[in-house]
């Protein structure tokens, strides 16, 4: 996978070339995303994609708080990052929602529903919930997990482009969004989309890995130029911050969101 991965990042260098004479653009801000929240403090008891771990974010006041969802076998749409969970390594989309409950978060938590996960995600308005759908194993499944989100989210009152946006590695999930719901932001994570693609196809951003902006410099510059948000994941290292932020990145994604926030100082963007 990873291979693969920097393979794309690789062939995006290449169809991205010729354009390292485009003004900088330095955005006068950058919002803070912490990725699967605010998890890596006592108020979340460390808990990743927890419900905890959402409020801490509100309660920081970072811009975004990042979240993934997944399908259960049952078709209860979770959150969680990876396709298993538990100590024994259940796999999400073969169990049904009561078979995972039997364990919980390290917070003591019960595995969240996206309704569990929204629920909070309604009391602050000015933290931007950034849901990540993950790919599922047929596009059939990732298309029913991308529908399944959206109606929750109209449920919860947060059907509002100003409350929620959408991003991942599934360009079957981020078209299906597109299409059925333009008036949202939907970033692409993989990175094997040029910028003229992405705008092509009615991405709003690029949301990529850290090492793309390295292979192809002038990539933020492609993107801004386009109309288009050029943010980064996942950062942790703050001598990596600083490169980017000097690079005009919009949003960074990191497990360390206190540490972005003192290098950005008043460059840090809150909603």
């Amino acid at each position: 996978m990873k291979k693969i991965f920097f393979a794309a990042l690789t062939a995006l260098a290449v169809c991205s070339c010729g354009t390292s004479k485009l003004a900088s653009h330095a955005p006068e801000k950058v919002g803070i995303v912490a990725h699967r929240g605010y998890w890596n403090c006592p108020e979340a008891g460390y808990a990743q994609n927890s419900v905890a771990s959402l409020r801490a974010a509100q309660e920081a006041g970072f811009w975004g708080s990042e979240f993934d969802v997944q399908l259960t076998k049952d078709g209860i749409v979770v959150s969680n990052h990876d396709k298993e969970y538990g100590p024994e390594k259940m796999v999400i989309a073969e169990h049904t929602y009561a078979e995972l409950t039997k364990y919980t978060l390290p917070n003591g938590e019960k595995l969240p529903t996206l309704n569990d996960y929204l629920e909070q995600g309604a009391k602050c308005p000015t933290t931007m919930l950034v849901l990540e759908v993950k790919k599922q194993s047929t596009d059939e499944k990732t298309i029913e997990l991308v529908d399944k989100s959206m109606e929750i989210v109209k449920e919860c009152g947060l059907y509002d482009p100003s409350r929620i946006m959408f991003i991942s590695f599934s360009k079957v999930a981020c078209e299906r969004i597109i299409e059925k719901h333009p008036q949202f932001e939907v970033q692409y994570l993989l990175g094997n989309i040029s910028s003229g693609k992405l705008k092509a196809r009615g991405y709003t951003g690029a949301d990529y890995h850290q090492a793309l902006f390295s292979i192809e410099p002038s990539l933020i510059k492609n993107l801004h130029k386009k109309g288009l948000k050029a943010n980064v994941w996942t950062v942790d290292k703050p001598a990596k911050m600083k490169k980017l932020f000097a690079k005009g990145v919009d949003q960074i994604t990191t497990n360390a969101p206190m540490a972005a926030r003192e290098l950005l100082g008043e460059r840090e963007d809150r909603k």
